[in-house]
């Protein structure tokens, strides 16, 4: 018996997933614009500039984190429906 909630329902997770993406993209712009000036021929960013492009791997572990969780909260409800 395979438990699904309705479509529209929040499951845990969710909300970290969306989270990360959001902080991933965040990081991706910041690192294409940290990228341009060494292909532009302008002076670079300050260092501080690539540190906000570490935002990539944030983003993708909060996402990670998001995943693990939905996938315990389902683990625990097969075991509460086998029960």
């Amino acid at each position: 018996m395979t438990v699904t909630p309705h479509s529209d329902e929040a499951r845990p997770g969710d909300g970290l997933v969306k989270a990360g993406g959001i902080v991933f993209i965040a990081g991706t712009v910041a690192t294409l614009a940290t990228m341009a000036p060494l292909f532009l021929d302008v002076d670079p960013f300050p260092p501080y500039a690539w540190a906000v492009c570490m935002l990539m791997g944030v983003g993708f572990a909060i996402s990670a984190a998001g995943v693990l969780r939905s996938a315990a909260a389902q683990r625990r409800a097969a075991r509460a429906s086998q029960a």
